[in-house]
């Protein structure tokens, strides 16, 4: 017998990086250090490229600057929750 998994919906939101700093070094680390408090998945896409929300390593390889869209996707038990946290750290 298989183990039964629990399906989860989708959430996404397209958001504006505010930081003069775009998301390098400390902001990405603030988007990661909140993103490991959540169970559910976390991914961030810029240009059709899609990493890992929780990996610093990912969140850095995109090169993200100030100004520039990304979408945030997360998937999971907390989903909600783990999006509304996750929005202000990418505007402020």
């Amino acid at each position: 017998m298989g183990k039964k998994r629990r399906r989860f919906d989708v959430v996404s939101e397209k958001v504006e990086v505010k930081s003069e700093a775009g998301l390098h070094a400390r902001p990405a680390s603030n988007f990661v250090n909140t993103a490991q408090r959540y169970k559910s998945d976390v991914k961030l896409t810029v240009n059709n490229k899609t990493v890992d929300g929780k990996s610093i390593l990912g969140i850095l390889s995109l090169g993200i600057a100030k100004g520039t869209e990304i979408e945030i996707t997360v998937s999971g038990p907390d989903e909600q929750e783990a999006l509304a946290a996750l929005i202000p750290v990418v505007q402020s």
